[in-house]
């Protein structure tokens, strides 16, 4: 009897004791996870799909596949969602335009509607606060996000040890290894720098540096006239810089409409912004207190000097697709970083995909959503969609500029006959009523068939009102469509009617 207890106790312990030590495994494997997905479930379980890289791209394919039923995991380095475009971008960027639109409506226009101050003044740092929350939030929106479509979300660096498995440096140190059976390469992009031009992101600086200056510098030197340029020249010349523009191209903002250009120009030059076009950089030098710039003729010449205070690095942006390890497992990419991919977004090895920045196309965040939604439901089995002929974009200066569809100028390089209608602002009652008349609608359609090309808006909320644009466009429809469709009165939009109505026939109110 003795025996048989002492044999039971014996067995009793054994089992205690693969208790203790499996609590303590699972503990330990508890400990490690949650370092790097915050609680979700394992990265060492396979996935259906992951996503390297959280910005706009990534983070819409993440969301995407995980409503289309697949088991998703998103892994973004910066241990923020949302990417370039969220944290240093788009919505940063937006905040501060906003604001300095305020402060320069409060300082130039306000009076004449009968609003007046004794004295109206800038707190950059309240002003940088507003934007930071604006971050925030929408960061912590994205997380939330991810937890109500059950995506997990890995924190650290992803690089590829074969097309199924993913090694991740974890931020909070350590490493660990995700598996998936389709994985998107959604990396974005970075600034593209120029030769002998350090950017230190306090005297010369990207955008990223531009968002987030301590002072108001007193003279701005601007390189590049692209988007990212005039936005952030426009925002630093409205709180008073001295704002310089210095591009290469004989034009600012090449992909835009010729037309729209010249005026968009114009407009700026009113707002004191200043532009010298064919211009070459020659050098910076920062070795004293204030910058100095050396500057000649892109075809040659004399050299002069700029001074500066503050200099924007804004040559434009290069796809962000070094130290991913895309050389261990045979991924091509072009001379300038791109991946090539098919129509349904695959690269050249098998299961694994690449969207956004990192791919041909225009680098736009709202581009690299859809390709994100398009390549989630090609992985899924369905049918997945992008046009880029009918992708819009939009300068978020004041006035906006917004387009989508061809230009004059590729219309004409086509060789297709084609009818131009416009229409200005200024006949425009809403817009005349709110004193903000600058700027025209034109849109230019096939002679033939008057269906829609392209349309170019250039106004205040340009940017919203662009979109019906699109849709006229994502369905072939004519000026005459758009024209017989009734809008409100009195609305900026009706412009965009009788833009169309001039087309097609005769506008009304001019």
């Amino acid at each position: 009897m003795a025996m048989a207890n002492l044999a039971r106790r014996k067995v009793t312990n054994l089992f205690n004791n693969v208790v203790v030590s499996s609590d303590a495994i699972r503990y330990s494997f508890s400990l490690s996870s949650s370092t790097f997905c915050r609680g979700f479930a394992s990265g060492s379980d396979e996935n259906d799909v992951v996503v390297i890289g959280g910005g706009p791209g990534g983070y819409v394919a993440a969301i995407k596949a995980a409503q289309l039923g697949l088991k998703t995991t998103c892994i973004e380095k910066r241990g923020a969602l949302g990417g370039t475009c969220l944290n240093v971008g788009c919505i940063p960027s937006k905040a501060l335009l906003h604001s300095s639109h305020m402060y320069h409506e409060a300082k130039t226009t306000f009076a004449k509607h009968g609003v007046k101050f004794d004295n109206v003044s800038v707190d950059l740092a309240e002003m940088m606060g507003q934007k930071d929350k604006a971050v925030s939030t929408l960061t912590k929106g994205i997380e939330g996000l991810f937890k109500k479509n059950k995506v997990t979300y890995v924190k650290g660096h992803g690089k590829f040890l074969s097309p199924s498995e993913i090694s991740v440096d974890n931020i909070d140190g350590g490493t660990t290894v995700v598996k998936g059976k389709n994985i998107i390469i959604a990396t974005g992009s970075d600034v593209k720098g120029l030769p002998g031009i350090t950017i230190d992101e306090k005297r010369i600086v990207s955008s990223t540096g531009a968002l987030a200056l301590t002072e108001i510098p007193k003279k701005l030197i601007v390189i590049g006239a692209g988007y990212i340029g005039l936005e952030m020249g426009s925002v630093w010349a409205r709180l008073g810089s001295e704002v310089t523009v210095v591009e290469f191209a004989p034009d600012i903002v090449p992909s835009m409409d010729g037309e729209i250009r010249k005026q968009f120009q114009r407009l700026l030059e009113k707002q004191k912004m200043k532009f010298m076009l064919k211009t070459k950089v020659v050098a910076v030098d920062t070795s004293t207190d204030i910058i100095k710039m050396t500057i000649e003729p892109s075809a040659g010449g004399d050299q002069t000097e700029l001074e500066a205070d503050v200099v924007l690095v804004s040559a434009g942006r290069s796809p962000f697709t070094s130290g991913l390890g895309l050389e261990n497992i045979g991924v091509e990419t072009d001379k300038i970083g791109r991946i090539p991919v098919d129509s349904k977004f695959s690269t050249n090895v098998k299961g694994v995909f690449a969207i956004g920045d990192v791919i041909p196309g225009p680098m736009l965040a709202h581009k690299a959503e859809e390709d994100g939604i398009a390549c989630a439901e090609f992985i899924a089995g369905k049918e997945g969609h992008v046009d880029y002929d009918k992708v819009p974009g939009v300068v978020y200066t004041h006035p906006e500029v917004a387009s989508v569809g061809k230009t004059e100028e590729q219309v004409k390089e086509l060789g297709i006959a084609y009818t131009v209608g416009k229409f200005p602002m200024l006949g425009n009652s809403r817009a005349k009523s709110i004193d903000d008349a600058d700027g025209l609608v034109k849109i230019i359609a096939e002679k033939e068939t008057d269906k829609v090309l392209g349309v170019h808006i250039m106004c205040s909320n340009a940017g919203e009102l662009i979109h019906e644009a699109s849709l006229a466009l994502t369905y072939d429809a004519s000026s005459e469509d758009i024209a017989r469709t009734c809008h409100a009165h009195p609305t900026l939009s009706e412009a965009v009617k009788e833009a169309a109505m001039a087309t097609y026939d005769k506008p009304i109110h001019i």
